[in-house]
């Protein structure tokens, strides 16, 4: 039993180690130990949510004055709600798993993360652009959260993140669907 749970201590710690590299980050320095129920992978997995939810939610604030389509603003401000919430959520687990929020990930633009570019493009666009920007965005944004929540829920440890993982895979499932209802009811016949 104790070889085995070696064999997986190291495993996990190869996944998170080839994984953050791959993204241009490093594994992050604890406070001290992290609960036994969390294992690097959920701290990562944490670590990296929190700036996409982020960097998302500063896009769908700038909706309200710029967007074109009242639907696709009530999305957005939807989509800018839930956000929040998740922003809750994330900190608690992180807090939970014992880690702190050192923001490994500040000025990093990641597949599916809203960039600092999108952000300034987003800031001086207006009607139907801004509108392209939001939708292109956030599609890019879900994506890769079910990417990411998949990955917590296969290899993270602690019942909390993955759990999380889970719903925040559901949300952004049913934000994608809404969101190809919307471009659809946009696009012309």
């Amino acid at each position: 039993m104790q070889r085995r749970r070696h064999v997986l201590t190291l495993w996990s710690a190869c996944v998170v180690a080839t994984a953050l590299p791959a993204v241009g980050c490093t594994p992050q320095p604890t406070a001290g130990a992290s609960p036994a129920a969390f294992n690097a992978t959920d701290s990562a997995w944490t670590l990296l949510m929190i700036p996409m939810a982020e960097r998302a939610r500063l896009l769908t604030d700038l909706a309200p004055p710029r967007t074109a389509d009242p639907a696709l603003a009530g999305f957005a401000a939807d989509t800018g709600s839930a956000l929040r919430a998740d922003l809750r959520r994330l900190r608690a687990v992180l807090r939970l798993s014992g880690v702190p929020d050192t923001h490994p990930h500040e000025g990093h633009d990641m597949p599916g993360m809203v960039s600092r570019s999108t952000l300034e493009e987003a800031t001086a666009a207006n009607g139907p652009a801004y509108d392209r920007i939001l939708t292109d965005a956030l599609r890019a944004h879900f994506t890769q959260s079910r990417m990411l929540c998949a990955g917590e829920r296969t290899r993270g440890r602690g019942d909390e993140a993955r759990d999380l993982a889970a719903s925040l895979a559901k949300s952004a499932a049913a934000q994608i669907s809404r969101l190809d209802t919307l471009r659809a009811a946009r696009t012309p016949l």
